[in-house]
């Protein structure tokens, strides 16, 4: 799925496919995590892989006060201890479609939020 063009300096997503993501100036493959200023590959592969400890070492490269979580082709949640965990850590999430994950993640980062992408 294309999407429209953001800033240049932002890692806004350009394009998504089925095992990778493009964005404005470089490309990704999937799983990985995406925030304003930095971007990574990622060894997390399902939902249940999400752990506090493997979130801080992405989320402390960036100020993120949300992280959207796309899950694929289909939407899949959090457990409830996944959930106490991360807003443990001032984050709030919110899981859906990889698509939605995308536009959401692009119509935020221009809204100049403090937001994370994860794309598993």
């Amino acid at each position: 799925m294309e999407f429209s063009r953001q800033e240049n300096n932002q890692n806004s997503v350009i394009f998504l496919e089925q095992d990778s993501v493009k964005l404005s100036h470089t490309e990704l493959k999937t799983p990985c995590f995406i925030s304003r200023n930095f971007f990574t590959e990622v060894s997390l592969h399902s939902i249940e892989d999400i752990k506090k400890t493997s979130l801080f070492t992405l989320t402390s490269q960036d100020d993120i006060d949300l992280l959207i979580i796309g899950t694929g082709t289909s939407p899949q949640f959090l457990s409830a201890k996944q959930q106490v965990d991360i807003q443990q850590m001032n984050i709030g999430t919110e899981s859906m479609n990889s698509d939605s994950a995308c536009r959401s993640f692009n119509l935020l980062l221009s809204d100049v939020r403090n937001v994370g992408l994860l794309l598993l």
